[in-house]
């Protein structure tokens, strides 16, 4: 295989005020990048395993800052789509400790990615040997209809080489609306082999309540796509995962100090997809999961830098 995982999305240059001030208050910011694909490509390159970053950039010195950061970290960014055209988007971001809520301004219209096609997608990459698993997210089809035509490709042909499909539902409001985004996932989430979804995003997509528990919750949507393992991310919850014969995993959230509220998401499935990929169980995949997301907690910024050796340490103190 030439890469364990692919995965493709829109990476943003993400500015963010200096010791916690306020965006009302910023005077200059920190820079850095932001985006859930490339934040799970930098987790699963940090825990040993092969990934490509499939995007399309403007050909500046911030799309130029984007591929150098990712691929400083191991992420292989060598097929981006590079272009003289659009722009890079911009995330204005809030870094914050409760109880205060992470704020986020998007600066993203007409962003190089909203705009990629198709036939922009290097067809040799997606041959039968080259991949073991795709990974998207339901933010790439919510981009643009070019971006969504351009995953929803990636879809095909990844299935059609035969590999497997992780899909993060990853709902954004201010990108489509909840019936758009239900209908909008809807065939990532038949072709997938595992999928994530979070207790937010199962409320505001399929109007499961809150007080729904959470084996319930899974069982729901696992009625709808039943060849998928499900995984539900209940944030200081931990997580919960369904195999596809109906068995359940509970793992609780693991303690530590909160440094940063952004990017747990994309750790937490860069440690679950590395386990999976190893053949661990739901069970332990689960374990990587929540030991990831916890040192992401730990660590400043949206990208999962964390360390392979301090995730095992974690992992082995779980009982």
């Amino acid at each position: 295989m030439a890469w364990d995982v692919v995965t493709l999305g829109e990476a943003l240059i993400r500015l963010t005020p200096p010791t916690m001030r306020r965006l009302d208050d910023a005077a200059s910011f920190e820079v850095d990048v932001s985006g859930s694909e490339a934040n799970t490509a930098v987790g699963l390159a940090r825990l040993g395993k092969s990934v490509l970053w499939l995007s399309r950039l403007t050909d500046n010195p911030l799309g130029r800052h984007i591929t150098r950061r990712l691929s400083g970290l191991g992420v292989d960014t060598q097929q981006v789509v590079w272009t003289e055209k659009d722009r890079v988007g911009v995330v204005y971001q809030e870094e914050v400790v409760p109880p205060r809520s992470a704020r986020a301004v998007y600066d993203r219209s007409g962003s190089a990615m909203s705009r990629i096609r198709p036939n922009e997608l290097p067809a040799p990459t997606f041959a039968p040997d080259n991949a073991r698993i795709l990974h998207l997210t339901g933010i790439t089809p919510a981009l643009s209809s070019p971006a969504n035509n351009t995953a929803l490709h990636a879809l095909k042909r990844a299935v059609e080489s035969g590999w497997r499909v992780s899909f993060d539902v990853n709902y954004r409001p201010h990108l489509w609306s909840s019936d758009d985004a239900r209908a909008g996932v809807e065939p990532f989430l038949r072709a997938a082999d595992v999928a994530f979804i979070s207790r937010t995003d199962a409320r505001a997509v399929y109007g499961l309540a809150e007080s729904l528990p959470a084996q319930r919750v899974l069982d729901t949507v696992a009625a709808y796509y039943p060849q998928a393992i499900w995984v539900l991310t209940l944030g200081s919850g931990g997580a919960i995962a369904r195999e596809r014969d109906g068995k359940i995993y509970k793992q609780d959230a693991l303690k530590c100090t909160d440094i940063s509220q952004t990017g747990c998401g994309g750790a937490f499935s860069a440690g679950f997809l590395a386990a999976h990929l190893d053949g661990a169980s739901a069970s332990d995949a689960l374990k990587w999961g929540c030991a990831a997301a916890a040192l992401k907690r730990a660590t400043p910024g949206d990208l999962t830098t964390i360390e392979k050796s301090d995730l095992l340490r974690l992992v082995q103190g779980i009982k």
